[in-house]
């Protein structure tokens, strides 16, 4: 008998509307999901099919129009503002294109952050955020402001940052979509150890090579999701296969 495994995010007939009578446009329409601890899911798509629109209602950025979601037992769309920061703080991590670190904040003290929002200890924070530096490979770039960071080395610091509270699920919008080539490799392979680690992960993104770390691809085309591939080969092949890394 195979056990099932609940979601730690579900969501049923998720729909997000703007405007109104002629200007209305649904940016998602009727979406139905469920990713599973540990599992990392892709949603491909062109610009303006609604992919990140779908991620901002999933991390309760967004409110939806119709539909709910389910975070473990919580149900997002029902909590007030208070509740739902609560919960994006403590049990989302968010990782964006635009990386959003804190420019007079050293890489440290970014990872640092969501943990004292969070209310943990200063001490508690700094031996996280070092662990977590260290994971990705940045220990040594502790001490320096985002501006003297490469582009990868930001997203680094922002992945880590995301990982600070421990979240059940990390969000990512297009992570590699400002990066150069280079850059683009160093954090497609802390995705796949990510993935690896059993860390829950959603991803939107134009790049193959990023889905390639997944391990299901939604494909998604006016609001709606059109088609659904599991990579059963795993990402490491995928990955390879795309980028050249060694295995």
């Amino acid at each position: 008998m195979i056990e099932r495994v609940d979601p730690v995010v579900s969501a049923r007939g998720l729909t997000k509307e703007y405007g109104a009578d002629a200007a209305l446009v649904q940016a998602v329409k009727g979406v139905d999901l469920d990713v599973v601890p540990g599992e990392t899911v892709a949603v491909m798509g062109p610009s303006g099919c609604g992919k990140s629109t779908l991620l901002h209602l999933l991390g309760g950025l967004d409110r939806p129009s119709a539909g709910e979601i389910r975070l473990a037992d919580a149900r997002l769309d029902q909590l007030g503002e208070h509740a739902l920061a609560r919960v994006r703080r403590t049990s989302i991590g968010f990782v964006f294109q635009a990386f959003h670190l804190v420019e007079e904040l050293t890489a440290a003290e970014n990872v640092e952050l969501p943990a004292l929002l969070a209310g943990r200890s200063p001490r508690t924070a700094r031996t996280r955020a070092q662990e977590l530096l260290e994971q990705v490979g940045l220990h040594d770039r502790a001490r320096h402001l985002p501006s003297a960071l490469s582009g990868g080395q930001r997203q680094r610091v922002a992945i880590a940052r995301a990982l600070s509270n421990e979240p059940r699920v990390v969000l990512a919008d297009e992570p590699t979509g400002n990066l150069d080539s280079a850059s683009t490799l160093e954090v497609l392979r802390l995705l796949e150890q990510l993935r690896a680690g059993g860390q829950t992960l959603v991803i939107v993104t134009h790049d193959e090579r990023v889905a390639a770390t997944a391990d299901r691809l939604i494909s998604m085309r006016d609001g709606v999701f059109v088609e659904e591939t599991h990579l059963s080969h795993g990402s490491t092949g995928r990955l390879n296969e795309l980028v050249g890394l060694e295995a």
